[in-house]
């Protein structure tokens, strides 16, 4: 017969492939079988942790503390479940109970140093981080992390370096083997393949630096996902462009996009804002663009359905990104938080969430209000396209921190952004524009968790557009 550490084990393997319900049942047997074993107990709050049920998680860590109060993981783990809820000042006190049982715990002072930081109080974070490389010097995630705040505060000097740090993380390497990677040496009739390193709203927001290497006299291919190459095929300065998990073509370089930025920075000194990307190319304002006859297509179709009445101001919205990212928390807001904008004389709301969130527009108390795209939009001419061609037609787009706000300042296209107290490192600290996106227009939380006083500056900005 297994021993309960061996069925633990077993739970934990089944846990870390994915498999969260077959590993829930698992621990909640052994918990059937052994309920005062504070180890289940925390094997449980991980995985409630793991499927965003805080409250539970914490339930769990705490019902393991009552069994044994030494315990550094559980207390830790109970602080992480805390800084979730929005509980600092306990989060703290658990991180602190954690690091005097053992002053060594890395993942404890990496995560008091998030506590703090996403929090609002940067500087009490970076003092957590920097005391974990006392304790570990060559922490990778502990540099990357620095790196990102370094680039918040606009300290670009430190923040490239450190942030190159996330490539010596574990399970992380460079897809490219058969060039160099460029860090910045000259350029200038060289051949250089880009290619994307995270999510698509990266991708479209550093897309940019095939035009600025091209200015610089570079050859470029572009490696990407095939769907974003019918979007990707408007970028200025791109000689091939390539799906990804082809061979790579012979070059004398190769670089992710933000590595791109990052060898500019070390060439330059200077960020590639390169407004001179938002220089008409022939038929658009922005470095991406879709034709004109889907502009066209989307305006007919949206007239047609109602989208398009005399006189209404057309606002797109969209409120909620990817759950699964690690600051969504922060930056996502439920969609009832804009019910004022229904509320605008002449308005006219219209949807541009899609999958993550979409549920809530049946529950919010101003579904009526919001004009819906059909079901199918960017599903045959490749990733955003259609959606490009909608925001095209729009007067004006109003998001959070999500994929749309960069392909929305990429097309040039009016935008309102509403940021989380601690923003992307891309939106730095303050200010209500950008060198990234001259259309876009920066609101953000004056207070950690509310979005009233965002809410209201936003409406205020469609009135003295709308008036």
């Amino acid at each position: 017969m297994p021993t309960i550490a061996e069925v633990l084990q077993q739970g934990w393997q089944l846990h870390q492939t994915g498999k969260l319900p077959e590993a829930e049942r698992v621990y909640r047997h052994v918990l059937a079988q052994a309920p005062r074993n504070p180890e289940a107990l925390v094997y449980l709050g991980i995985l409630l942790f793991d499927s965003r049920r805080f409250e539970e998680s914490a339930q769990s860590y705490r019902a393991a503390l009552t069994l044994r109060s030494e315990f550094p993981i559980a207390w830790n783990n109970l602080g992480n479940s805390l800084r979730m809820l929005g509980e600092l000042d306990e989060a703290e006190t658990c991180f602190a109970n954690a690091l005097q049982q053992d002053p060594k715990y890395l993942s404890a002072y990496k995560n008091r140093g998030t506590l703090w930081i996403w929090s609002g109080h940067i500087d009490r974070g970076l003092r957590w981080y920097e005391e974990g490389l006392k304790i570990e010097p060559d922490e990778a995630e502990l540099h990357r992390n620095l790196g990102v705040i370094y680039l918040l505060q606009g300290d670009n000097d430190r923040g490239w370096p450190e942030y190159r740090w996330r490539w010596r993380m574990p399970g992380v390497q460079r897809p490219i083997r058969t060039s160099a990677p460029w860090s910045g040496e000259p350029i200038k009739g060289k051949t250089i393949l880009l290619f994307p390193e995270q999510g698509r709203g990266d991708e479209m927001h550093l897309v940019r630096m095939a035009d600025v290497l091209y200015r610089a006299g570079a050859r470029v291919a572009l490696m990407c996902d095939p769907k974003m190459i019918p979007l990707f095929t408007s970028v200025h300065g791109v000689e091939s462009l390539l799906p990804l998990g082809t061979p790579a073509p012979p070059v004398d370089f190769h670089a992710s996009l933000f590595d791109a930025v990052d060898g500019w920075y070390q060439m330059t000194g200077e960020l590639p804002y390169a407004p001179e990307a938002f220089v008409d190319h022939g038929t658009h304002r922005g470095y991406l663009n879709v034709s004109d006859a889907l502009v066209h297509y989307w305006h007919h179709w949206m007239e047609q359905n109602g989208l398009g009445a005399e006189g209404r101001f057309r606002v797109g919205i969209a409120w909620q990104g990817n759950p699964s990212h690690h600051a969504d928390v922060y930056r996502s807001m439920p969609l009832e938080t804009l019910a004022p904008l229904a509320e605008i004389q002449g308005i006219q709301l219209v949807n541009l969430q899609f999958g993550f969130g979409s549920d809530q527009l049946t529950t919010c108390s101003f579904a009526d209000s919001i004009d819906l795209l059909p079901d199918d939009i960017d599903t045959s001419g490749g990733a955003f396209t259609d959606t490009a061609a909608v925001l095209k037609n729009l007067d004006l787009v109003v998001t959070t921190d999500t994929s749309l706000v960069h392909l929305a300042g990429a097309l040039g296209v009016d935008t309102t952004l509403m940021l989380g107290k601690v923003p992307d490192w891309r939106w730095l600290q303050s200010g209500e524009t950008t060198p990234w996106y001259p259309s876009l227009r920066l609101v953000r939380q004056s207070q950690m968790g509310d979005w009233s006083d965002v809410v209201e500056q936003v409406v205020a900005r469609i009135r003295s557009k709308s008036g």
